[in-house]
């Protein structure tokens, strides 16, 4: 930990607030750290030197509050961390923007492994590997399961029209970052629009359900010792900032495309997929079926929606590294992965 501030993180502010609003949690001047990985809003570790944890606020000079609002994920947690569902506990929501500059909230550290590339999962073995995402579609399961007005989650989406509104949101996406052809997008979109699919009862969905947006570390005895160094478990969700009420095989789509190689070596996106013992589609699918009772014979319709949603993004990162606003390594090739991504969501439409 280093005892510098890190940039938009006032630690003795941030102290003086939680020493007021949570007495006796801290003990100590703090410090911290920027998490890296993030993809939107920040995320910081911070410690008293005894414990840690985890303070997540939006990006410095954000615009769109909306796109990062802090009250939305901390009651999201807040209201699945007495479930099933693994999620740090929350510690406090602070929407006083004197404190920190922009709205935030802390939730406790969890130890824990986000997995990102093949590589690092492959260092599990094959038995724990397939383990651990065969626990990624249970945790996924239990998520669905949960009655959005039991925990207070009744109003926290729309869900009615939910598809069609997902579609033509990304759709202004796309037209928001056009200036090159691609061949095969508006096709993908219309085919999409065409054969828009009824969707099961709503749920709370993540949105953005994938093995590096959990953490995943050994399975624990009631105690809290670890019971067996050759098992895994999810330890938290992270990552809520798109959960909403809306279709749960969304997700499942989005988790099934993350499960097919791309075949991209050295792409600046990856999936685990190649790693050795990950599970196939076809079996993530079936054990989401069996598990949840739910229908998915409609389910190349959402894998192909999700490699289309992929696509639109990319195209946004693509378009705005050639307008010189986004720098680092691997952006200058992200846009020939958007054709590849378009391919990919064709044919599984194709495909059925």
């Amino acid at each position: 930990m280093s005892p510098d501030h890190p940039p938009g993180l006032d630690l003795d502010r941030l102290r003086g607030l939680l020493e007021r609003e949570r007495p006796g949690l801290v003990n100590g001047p703090l410090s911290g750290r920027l998490i890296e990985g993030g993809r939107s809003n920040l995320t910081y570790a911070i410690s008293d030197g005894t414990s840690k944890w985890v303070v997540r606020r939006p990006p410095l000079g954000h615009v769109l509050a909306t796109a990062h609002d802090m009250k939305r994920e901390h009651r999201v947690i807040s209201a699945l961390h007495p479930t099933a569902v693994p999620v740090p506990r929350p510690v406090l929501l602070c929407e006083d923007e004197k404190v920190l500059g922009a709205p935030f909230y802390v939730m406790e550290f969890v130890e824990g492994t986000p997995y990102r590339t093949a590589d690092q999962l492959a260092a599990l073995g094959p038995e724990r590997t397939r383990g651990a995402v065969l626990n990624l579609v249970d945790t996924l399961v239990e998520l669905h399961a949960v009655d959005p007005a039991e925990v207070g989650l009744g109003d926290f989406g729309r869900p009615e029209g939910f598809l069609d509104r997902q579609l033509r949101r990304w759709g202004k996406q796309l037209d928001a970052s056009r200036n090159r052809e691609l061949a095969g997008i508006d096709e993908l979109h219309a085919a999409l629009g065409r054969e828009l699919p009824v969707s099961p009862a709503a749920t709370v969905v993540h949105g953005d359900y994938r093995l590096d947006n959990v953490l995943i570390g050994a399975v624990s005895d009631p105690q809290g010792n670890e019971a067996d160094r050759g098992a895994d478990e999810i330890k938290a969700i992270l990552d809520w900032e798109m959960s909403t009420l809306g279709d749960p095989l969304t997700d499942l789509g989005l988790l099934v495309m993350y499960s097919k190689p791309l075949g991209l070596p050295d792409s600046p996106v990856s999936t685990t997929a190649t790693a050795p013992g990950h599970p196939a589609p076809e079996e993530l699918i079936e054990r989401y079926a069996a598990r949840s009772g739910r229908d998915v014979s409609a389910v190349s319709w959402y894998t192909a929606f999700a490699w289309f949603k992929l696509a639109v993004i990319l195209e946004g990162i693509h378009y705005r590294y050639t307008l010189g606003q986004t720098v680092g390594r691997g952006f200058d090739r992200i846009g020939d992965l958007v054709p590849v991504f378009i391919e990919h969501g064709l044919t599984t439409l194709q495909e059925g």
